[in-house]
């Protein structure tokens, strides 16, 4: 309603009368308070007889929309001033005693004593000013306890106490890290751990995988702790179970395969160990993808108590072993290198790890000593591929029969 602060009393009358069921409210305080004082002002509210101050403040409540206490405390300002105010909210604070100053001293003392209990710390705040007279100790000598802790939790004392340390990691210098170079030829390992899961009640198996990067030859073990002293034993019968020399040794940057225990016995191996390097997962990608084919396909994701890593070891060496590395074809990859130096990989050809190794240009000067090609193939001519699966099947099922049964 335009210029509604300058109708007469009449007006204000009939309107208040015949807006009984209406109801208004303002914009916003600002605005409402300007409207109201024009309002008291042209009307001049200080001069009106009670009827008239009624009536104004009905209407100022109407339009508005504020309650009658709301107006009856705009009106009584409007009295003792003269103009229509709110007071500014304020909150209630407390007296500050100590000043930044204050703060910036304390951080000081925390950071040359490391931070002390705040007892201790303020035995040392009262011994600065009273034993040892300085002046700036003053406040802080009469500090509570609990005052303190509230000083080190605001952000001027976390600001000054503030400092970045770069994580700097703990060099481990055994192993080379870089991706090892076969040429072509085999007894380059490629190693992880698959860890077949903790209950509440025990630890579960380890298993540790090894695979040839040429020829994918594998060997899986089981052991119950990945300690050195667990660990050592179970390396030593899974290097015995290749049938080529082991000229390196691959792994991740685990503590398992990073020790000096096995540093010794590949050095005593004469065998080359190299580790992952950062931001470069496909440098034990090979061994990795075996832990999900092979492991985790035939052992599962369960838990499995640490104490059956015997007869799953047993399993491994007599069973599924030979079955992957003579019976069970694998993707050969050919890497193909295009005109503007791509490099692409096809999987055209399967072989298993054996005819990988045959394949070769005079595969018996890799073998070691004890072993011949013709032992290897009447090895692989004792069972047929299916005969050699449902072995181990078999196997396994018996594994798992007895993993199920409680001692």
């Amino acid at each position: 309603m335009h210029e509604a602060e300058k109708l007469s009393l009449e007006q204000i009358r009939g309107f208040v009368a015949a807006s009984e069921e209406l109801r208004f409210e303002g914009e916003n305080r600002a605005q409402r308070n300007a409207w109201v004082e024009r309002v008291l002002i042209e009307q001049q509210f200080a001069g009106q007889g009670k009827a008239a101050r009624g009536l104004l403040r009905r209407y100022v409540e109407k339009m508005t929309g504020m309650s009658r206490a709301q107006v009856s405390r705009l009106i009584a300002g409007y009295a003792a001033t003269g103009r229509v105010r709110v007071a500014e909210y304020r909150r209630r604070r407390f007296p500050q005693r100590y000043t930044g100053a204050d703060v910036e001293l304390l951080a000081a003392v925390d950071e040359a004593h490391e931070t002390l209990s705040g007892p201790a710390t303020r035995a040392i705040l009262r011994r600065e000013f009273e034993l040892y007279g300085k002046a700036e100790f003053e406040r802080l000598s009469a500090i509570s306890n609990g005052h303190l802790y509230n000083l080190r939790n605001s952000r001027r004392y976390r600001e000054r106490r503030l400092n970045y340390t770069k994580t700097r990691p703990s060099a481990v210098p055994i192993g080379e890290r870089r991706k090892p170079d076969p040429r072509g030829e085999p007894g380059f390992l490629r190693l992880d751990t698959v860890h077949q899961g903790d209950s509440p009640a025990a630890k579960g198996v380890y298993h540790i995988n090894a695979v040839d990067e040429v020829t994918q030859w594998q060997v899986a073990a089981a052991t119950a702790r990945i300690s050195e002293a667990y660990l050592l034993p179970v390396l030593e019968a899974m290097l015995r179970q290749f049938p080529f020399r082991i000229r390196g040794f691959h792994s991740d940057n685990g503590s398992e395969f990073l020790n000096k225990t096995v540093a010794q016995l590949l050095d005593k191996l004469r065998v080359e160990q190299t580790k992952s390097r950062p931001r470069h997962s496909g440098d034990n990608g090979l061994v990795e993808t075996k832990n999900g084919a092979v492991i985790r396909k035939h052992i599962g994701y369960g838990h499995i108590d640490q104490a059956c890593a015997g007869p799953i070891n047993s399993f491994y060496r007599d069973h599924l072993n030979p079955y992957l590395n003579y019976h069970r074809p694998c993707a050969q990859p050919e890497i193909e290198i295009g005109p503007k130096g791509k490099k692409r990989i096809r999987y055209k050809h399967y072989r298993t790890p054996l005819e990988s190794l045959l394949a070769m240009e005079k595969p018996g000067r890799f073998l070691r000593p004890e072993l011949s090609v013709n032992a290897l193939r009447r090895i692989q001519m004792a069972n047929s591929d299916t005969d050699a699966a449902r072995r181990m099947q078999l196997a396994k099922a018996r594994l798992f029969d007895r993993l199920r049964t409680p001692a």
